[in-house]
């Protein structure tokens, strides 16, 4: 292994002797100094960092510079997807995945083939289930999987992540029987006689994920190389891997001392995990070129919308005794800000119903009115559906609402049902955020969404679905401009995460980290904008993904 780090180190240095690199021939946008979207025809850099932004001109400029002919494709600044699940999403890619599956008996079958396919498999796992798209809209059972499998056991994460739906081998290996109890926070879905019924929702999922064999390094890698690939054909340079357990912790730190991540990864602690304190301790985590950064915690605040998990201020209007879970205990909440904020590390809170938000909020305002820490960016995760008062508390707080556009047309089918009408007012609502001057800041939420940021890009332009519906978008209002939503995919999310002067732009001296396009996402009708291809995707001036080749 030394002798290759050796040896990368000397390709490294005969990079930087070399020429610079000059690309024209381009439609190239950015956002400059002051956050204004500006054009170009011609890139320079070199050492893998920008020199100049210009027209043809800059050939005078570095006459010895290597030249590539951009082909007039468009050219933008990487993606930056600031709320992604990095090993999450290379285990579905290498997982089954029952996404859009049309009901539970056709995702068991698909479940039945990949195991057939895989008969190596100690456990079958996959993900990607919503009953929400079945008829009838039932959750399923773990006899629909134990008419398939009764010898191995199985366990399918629902598309959110917040719920799982396991056969009856996987529920005898964890202990789960009727005599169990709920853990707080979390619900052992049950019958009418009280048999679990194979659906465990938030902290009920740790009594079997607990049993499951952990990760390997020869598994983390599979994981890493395989969401890094699919990643970087999309268009993502840099994501924000949002909760990381202290192994991940360790490999993403010796992979970044391999110089051996394609992409940057900008990685939050889970608060969940048992070493939290002893990484704190250590302080944030660096790289010299910028590949790795951990500076934030993940903490946990409540479940999520389409299995009724999300903490609701009143009940949910189609379950009238529920009003949610809180998967970090309220009394909890002030300690745990207290340690991260404390050790200067960023805190960054999934939230998504009115009271977990108001809640977050209320507890970031004690923490900052002791200890201070508003200086950190800290952010909340999701921010989806808030107390329209509360909603001007993120701008007083220097609070980030980091959200997710593809959830507002994933759930606009279930969201009013879910909480009613008048909820929905504080309900996604990027364009009011927009307007009071937060730093919005966009992801896809990865591997709970599709990782595609083009998605996203249209969905927060359109508040439509990719088959434009509905006809003039899901409560419009909200929606944002083109110009408005790309700023949220780059510059604003590089500012989320202490990043803005290194990354999201493509001015001097940043990282040479862009894109090549076949269309001109700022002059097509928006409602195309989905239909985007990658041609070439360039991280730290290094071709990583090469359309032609795939």
């Amino acid at each position: 292994m030394k002798h290759i780090y050796i040896l990368l180190i000397s390709i490294f240095s005969f990079c930087v002797l070399a020429a610079p690199s000059h690309i024209k021939n381009v439609q190239g946008y950015t956002f400059d100094e002051v956050g204004e979207l500006i054009e170009f025809t011609d890139l320079i850099f070199d050492s893998g960092k920008v020199l100049a932004i210009g027209s043809r001109n800059l050939a005078n400029q570095y006459p010895d510079a290597q030249v590539i002919d951009g082909k007039q494709h468009i050219l933008l600044p990487g993606i930056i997807d600031a709320h992604g699940h990095i090993l999450g999403l290379g285990e579905t890619l290498l997982a089954v995945d029952v996404r859009d599956i049309a009901s539970a008996k056709a995702s068991a079958e698909k479940v039945r083939d990949y195991a057939q396919q895989n008969p190596d498999l100690d456990w079958v796992l996959g993900g990607g289930w919503n009953q929400v798209l079945w008829p009838g809209q039932q959750f399923p059972t773990a006899a629909m999987l134990d008419e398939y499998i009764q010898d191995r056991p199985v366990w399918i994460s629902r598309v959110d992540g917040h719920a799982g739906w396991a056969n009856s081998k996987a529920l005898q290996i964890a202990g789960i029987t009727k005599d169990s109890l709920d853990p707080p926070g979390g619900q052992i879905m049950r019958d009418n006689n009280g048999v679990p019924t194979g659906i465990l929702i938030d902290n009920a999922m740790t009594m079997l994920w607990e049993k499951v064999p952990q990760d390997t390094e020869k598994s983390l890698k599979r994981k890493l190389d395989a969401a890094s690939e699919y990643l970087l054909s999309l268009g993502v340079t840099s994501v924000h891997d949002a909760g990381i357990g202290y192994d991940t912790y360790q490999y993403y730190i010796k992979r970044s001392q391999e110089m051996g991540l394609r992409m940057r990864i900008y990685a939050m602690i889970a608060a969940t995990d048992p070493k939290l304190a002893e990484m704190l301790a250590k302080g944030p985590v660096y790289d010299q070129y910028d590949y790795l950064a951990i500076r934030s915690v993940k903490v946990y605040g409540d479940g999520a919308l389409g299995s009724r998990g999300a903490a609701m201020l009143a009940p949910y209007a189609d379950d009238k005794d529920n009003k949610g879970l809180l998967l970090t205990p309220l009394k909890q909440l002030k300690p745990l800000f207290d340690l991260i904020i404390g050790k200067g590390f960023q805190l960054n809170i999934h939230e998504i119903g009115d009271r977990g938000n108001r809640l977050a909020l209320d507890q970031f305002e004690d923490t900052f009115s002791r200890i201070e820490g508003q200086h950190l960016r800290n952010r909340i995760e999701h921010a989806q559906v808030i107390e329209v008062s509360d909603i001007p508390r993120f701008k007083s707080l220097e609070i980030i609402p980091s959200m997710q556009p593809t959830h507002a047309t994933s759930d606009m089918n279930m969201a009013q049902e879910r909480i009613g009408k008048i909820r929905l007012e504080g309900a996604y609502a990027w364009q009011t955020f927009e307007k009071q001057g937060s730093m919005v800041t966009f992801g896809s939420d990865f591997p709970v969404e599709l990782a595609n940021p083009f998605f996203g890009l249209h969905a927060a332009v359109t508040r439509q679905n990719r088959e434009n519906q509905p006809d003039e978008g899901w409560i419009k209002g909200e929606a944002v401009s083109v110009e408005q939503a790309f700023k949220a995919f780059t510059l604003n999310a590089a500012y989320a995460a202490h990043q803005e002067k290194i990354l999201g732009s493509l001015t001097p001296g940043k990282w040479a980290d862009f894109i090549l396009l076949d269309q001109d996402i700022f002059a097509i009708p928006p409602q195309e904008i989905w239909k985007t291809k990658v041609l070439e995707t360039w991280v730290g001036g290094v071709k990583a993904f090469d359309s032609k080749n795939h």
